[in-house]
């Protein structure tokens, strides 16, 4: 399945606020953000691309070859303020961050992103980093298991499952820990396969998605120009309460001493754009992965870029 950018209009038309300006889009995937941004820009403007996937980074690096606008790093967002420094660019005009695997990633059986297509248990974003999915369900006690299926995955099964994940041991292909899944959740439930809040905790734990996003969000705001902005589209309620409490708390400024229930306007450092936007019916239809996709647009109100 071809990978189609989620929300794509509205994103690039929230982040395209200075046509000449310099912006970066910080999860590059297949590039259709990109590529509508570019569209906006003008030949002065300049695009800082990242991305961790290095299948990603080949695909930027094509572009840039025939875009000399677009300057492509391998590296993970929570990078970019690092990178904006030691490549001399001036604070962000805007920001870009798409939190979803990628179509390529899910369709990929090597990738070993999704239980629909048998492949090695890997689910690492940067194969070249960290443990693989197998090598930490192989490794894992029945407390750690269940702790992630249930934190990262908010699954209601967690000890069950890990139990049964335990008992299949060793798990190599994700088709083992579908199986493992089924034996506890047989069926599908209103459509939805056993398996994928616990694939989604598990691809979270691997690449510690939660805490790259954390020091990402940080990052990211801290490398904007002032009336810069930064547009997060987020797959999963916890990506999405995360990134809802960084932009409240940035907006709403920092609160006065104790026992006084206001906040100091003049601490304010950003001003919310997009509080939630979802895909329209006609896109879910044309697509359904961009389902449970939200849109956040914040904009910083003061301060200078990193």
């Amino acid at each position: 399945m071809r990978h189609v950018p989620v929300l794509l209009e509205e994103t690039v038309a929230a982040v395209a606020v200075a046509r000449d300006g310099v912006f970066a889009d910080v999860t590059y995937g297949s590039g259709g953000h990109s590529r509508r941004l570019l569209e906006h820009l003008e030949p002065a403007a300049r695009l800082l691309v990242l991305d961790r996937d290095e299948d990603a980074v080949a695909d930027a690096r094509a572009l840039a070859a025939r875009d000399p606008r677009v300057l492509v790093r391998h590296a993970p967002f929570s990078r970019i303020g690092e990178i904006t420094r030691s490549e001399r660019l001036p604070p962000l005009n805007g920001v870009i961050m798409d939190i979803g695997v990628s179509s390529s990633q899910l369709d990929s059986a090597e990738r070993g992103f999704s239980f629909l297509r048998d492949g090695p248990l890997d689910m690492r974003m940067d194969r070249k980093q960290g443990v693989t999915a197998a090598q930490w369900l192989n490794s894992a006690d029945e407390p750690e298991l269940a702790e992630v299926f249930r934190r990262y995955g908010e699954e209601p099964e967690a000890r069950r499952i890990a139990r049964a994940v335990i008992a299949r041991r060793p798990l190599e292909r994700t088709g083992d820990l579908a199986a493992a899944v089924e034996t506890v959740r047989p069926g599908a439930r209103d459509g939805i396969h056993p398996a994928t809040r616990v694939f989604q905790a598990v691809r979270i734990h691997v690449n510690d998605e939660l805490d790259e996003l954390d020091a990402g969000l940080d990052a990211a705001f801290a490398a904007l120009a002032p009336g810069g902005r930064l547009a997060v589209i987020t797959f999963h309620s916890l990506e999405h309460r995360m990134v809802r409490r960084r932009f409240r708390g940035w907006s709403q400024g920092e609160p006065l001493p104790r026992r006084l229930p206001t906040r100091d306007p003049a601490r304010t450092s950003a001003r919310m754009i997009v509080r939630r936007t979802r895909p329209s019916a006609a896109e879910v239809a044309a697509n359904p992965r961009a389902r449970s996709a939200m849109l956040q647009v914040v904009e910083k109100t003061g301060g200078t870029g990193s």
